[in-house]
């Protein structure tokens, strides 16, 4: 399968992580609310049995997911970002010019991004506006609350 999703080192091990414990932890803990709910007997009239089963159908998804993503991702070499213009796998520190806020953040697929640990994806708004651009540049983009404009101070690894 080629390997099509870039991710950071940190996220990739993350999620290498949380597969381990759904497989370990999660079977685990889903077998032993099976086991008891057979122990309740008649299956057809069995609410803690459809719980159980349901329970062991969402993990099973959820491995599926992960292991389907883990099987397309490669991990960044953080010596190939470049330090001239943001790119996928840069820190890029920023002032918002309109609420005067500095804020860092990494540039990061889709499927790493999350605002809430400063992960912009590159398909976000201010991620695509910001992808290219060179420390000292002012850059525009639509947001929820209408055009935003921010200004790059500093790009890192």
């Amino acid at each position: 399968m080629e390997k099509t999703i870039p991710l950071t080192q940190e996220y990739y091990d993350e999620l290498k992580e949380q597969l381990k414990k759904l497989q370990t932890d999660g079977r685990t803990k889903v077998a032993d609310a099976l086991q008891l709910a057979i122990s309740y007997g008649d299956l057809s009239e069995n609410a803690e049995y459809t719980e159980a089963k349901a329970a062991q159908e969402k993990l099973e998804i959820e491995i599926i997911k992960l292991e389907a993503l883990l099987d397309q991702a490669y991990v960044i070499d953080k010596s190939l970002i470049s330090l001239s213009k943001v790119g996928f796998g840069s820190k890029v520190k920023i002032e918002d010019l309109v609420f005067k806020d500095v804020e860092e953040y990494t540039i990061v697929s889709p499927a790493e991004g999350d605002i809430n640990r400063n992960k912009l994806a590159t398909d976000s708004p201010m991620g695509a506006a910001l992808v290219g651009a060179k420390k000292g540049d002012i850059v525009e983009y639509n947001a929820p609350g209408g055009l935003m404009k921010v200004k790059v101070l500093e790009i890192s690894r």
